[in-house]
């Protein structure tokens, strides 16, 4: 396993961990359950850091080596945490013909957050995609699921501001 660490610790729940047993025990034994439990894992910690892989190796008892094989060759999943304000911008070649990374440059600025990386307490992260199927809109963005198609550089920031205002109250509880 690479010795890079995310700056964000990993925590987990017993709550998560015991849907992740449940799950291990349902396919252990079953030849290719591995991507199985690791679809299944990622739904529940919402990536798959290194803590969860060793816990699917052990588990199942295959080697880690082949569980971190498959978490690090298909594309699905991902070994580093999501924020809780997910902005994900496509950079197939309709989007990046019309500014898509000029875009992600400005929300880098913006965000203070790299392209690939999450902020360190844990509310933003931004990430480069491949084509998102959306093409008549480009350039296009996600954030947190939601689609924004024909953006210009203008009114990314606004855009950013009112899911980092909305954050903010949910955490304020208002």
């Amino acid at each position: 396993m690479p010795n890079k660490k995310t700056s964000i610790p990993f925590v987990k729940t017993m709550e998560q961990e015991e849907k992740l047993k449940a799950v291990i025990d349902a396919h252990k034994g079953q030849t290719g359950a591995a991507i199985q439990v690791l679809q299944e894992a990622q739904n529940i910690f919402g990536y798959l850091p290194e803590e969860v892989q060793v816990l699917v190796a052990e588990g199942l008892g295959v080697p880690l080596t082949e569980v971190y094989g498959i978490a690090s060759f298909y594309s699905q999943f991902t070994m580093e945490p999501k924020g809780k304000i997910n902005i994900a911008v496509c950079m197939g070649t309709a989007c990046y013909v019309r500014g898509a990374g000029d875009i992600l440059d400005d929300i880098s600025k913006h965000t203070c957050c790299k392209s690939g990386g999450i902020t360190p307490d844990g509310k933003i992260s931004i990430e480069a995609t491949r084509c998102i199927g959306a093409c008549g809109l480009a350039p296009v963005l996600t954030i947190n699921n939601d689609v924004y198609g024909k953006l210009n550089r203008g009114e990314i920031e606004s855009v950013i501001d009112r899911y980092i205002d909305e954050e903010a109250k949910k955490e304020a509880g208002i």
